[in-house]
């Protein structure tokens, strides 16, 4: 008998090919399970189901689901009638009474199990979902989530519990993902079986996972669906459709090993941020990147990425609060596209803004190339982990091309104009022997 099948409520027999093997990870004596693949492969929905059958099984029972943000969590899991839990009791569990504690986070079965639905982000959240011990952990999309948090959780998972059986119901951490680079916690945790803190070694009998993606799951998917995902860019398309972690892209300017990652961030001397603007706001257009950067004692910090796709005004707007939050000494802002406009949105947001503006004169390799020094010499370190600004550094090659890729690397950009503005003695370009037409101030 598989652990954790149905007790009561309707016995569900639709599973699809990787919700088999699922099953049997679950089954298992493994206490860390991991489910990672493609998009809509089924992870959430049964990782859900396990939840509810293992608090059917143990009276008074508690289990936790949750994300990075709590909205996410309530909305995609907990409430309406298209979460996740309420789809999963109303296809495998007819008839089931239970209350939804909504303002609270949490439903009650009738049997007095609760299962609780938050976000870690917001640390007063955090602090009352800690408050309890649980028998199951859910971290669902753990690609967004910090290895800080997930160790953090496992000391909540305590909970001493008896099925109806009168058996100690086994304590289990679940958690699943769309797959990101190698680099991410997950990936050393559950395949190298690294910590990946201290990189000590961990026991293999304790972490198992399995691999379940969007074509074991054509039953419940439409045929437009899966072409869409077969015609992504080759990265995406390893993501969402394989289900494969990145591996670094060989001839990239930045490799893994060249971030650096800090927790200890001196004051610092002189912060900026910077601003690679998309002038416009549509299905297709280039992101904008919006970096928040500082040195000290010949030292840089990457300390915010908030870039995204934005209307100008509101990429003004954004780059203005990080100005605050961060006590900035100025924005420093691209103008090739935009011109002078650049300088008059922000300026039209708040007029007392120090804005200076920025020019390419140089390809985006040649200008990346200084900085990407920096971080080899290892003058550069990351306050925490900037997952999509560390994956366009790692795929930035020096034929990059942005059609055939589908993207623009403008985090990178807004990157390279930070430390450009923060080192300009180590980027500016040496000199040449021929006469130089063109005003370098601009790029330092």
């Amino acid at each position: 008998m598989i652990q954790g099948a149905i007790v009561e409520g309707k016995p569900w027999d639709n599973l699809n090919p990787g919700q088999v093997k699922a099953l049997k990870l679950f089954a298992s004596p493994a206490r860390f399970c991991l489910l990672y693949g493609g998009s809509r492969s089924g992870k959430t929905f049964l990782t859900c189901w396990a939840i509810i059958t293992r608090a059917l099984r143990a009276p008074n029972s508690k289990h936790l689901i949750v994300r990075q943000e709590a909205s996410s969590a309530r909305s995609a899991i907990m409430r309406g009638n298209l979460a996740t839990l309420s789809v999963v009791i109303r296809t495998c569990f007819p008839g089931l009474t239970y209350t939804n504690n909504e303002v609270f986070g949490y439903l009650t079965l009738y049997n007095g199990a609760e299962i609780w639905v938050g976000g870690i982000s917001d640390p007063k959240a955090m602090e009352k979902l800690l408050g309890n011990e649980y028998v199951s952990i859910f971290v669902n999309e753990a690609s967004e989530v910090r290895w800080a948090a997930f160790t953090l959780l496992r000391s909540r998972l305590a909970q001493v519990v008896l099925d109806n059986d009168g058996d100690v119901l086994p304590q289990k951490f679940y958690c699943d993902l769309n797959p990101t680079t190698r680099q991410h916690w997950t990936y050393k945790v559950w395949q190298d079986l690294i910590d990946p803190e201290d990189e000590s070694k961990l026991n293999p009998d304790q972490f198992g996972f399995e691999i379940v993606n969007p074509y074991d799951n054509l039953a419940n998917l439409s045929g437009d669906y899966i072409a869409d995902l077969e015609a992504l860019p080759a990265r995406a398309r390893k993501r969402f459709l394989s289900g494969e972690y990145i591996e670094d892209v060989e001839d990239a300017l930045w490799r893994r090993k060249m971030i650096h990652k800090t927790q200890n961030v001196p004051d610092l001397q002189r912060i900026v941020v910077a601003v690679d603007p998309a002038i416009t706001n549509t299905p297709g257009s280039d992101e904008t990147g919006i970096i928040v950067a500082g040195i000290r004692d010949a030292i840089g910090y990457v300390l915010a990425d908030d870039s995204g796709k934005y209307r100008p005004e509101d990429w003004a707007r954004r780059a203005i609060a990080l100005y605050d939050e961060f006590n900035a000494d100025l924005i420093v802002a691209e103008a090739n596209q935009g011109g002078d406009m650049v300088a008059s949105v922000i300026r039209a947001q708040r007029a007392d803004v120090p804005v200076k503006l920025v020019h390419a004169t140089r390809g985006k390799f040649t200008r990346a190339e200084p900085v990407a020094a920096l971080y080899e010499r290892g003058k550069i370190f990351h306050e925490g982990m900037f997952e999509d600004l560390e994956n366009q550094m790692t795929t930035f090659t020096t034929d990059f091309d942005r059609k055939a890729q589908g993207w623009s690397p403008d985090r990178v950009d807004a990157l390279v104009w930070a430390f450009t503005e923060l080192f300009p003695h180590m980027t500016r370009r040496k000199a040449s022997s021929e006469p130089i037409r063109r005003n370098l101030g601009t790029m330092s």
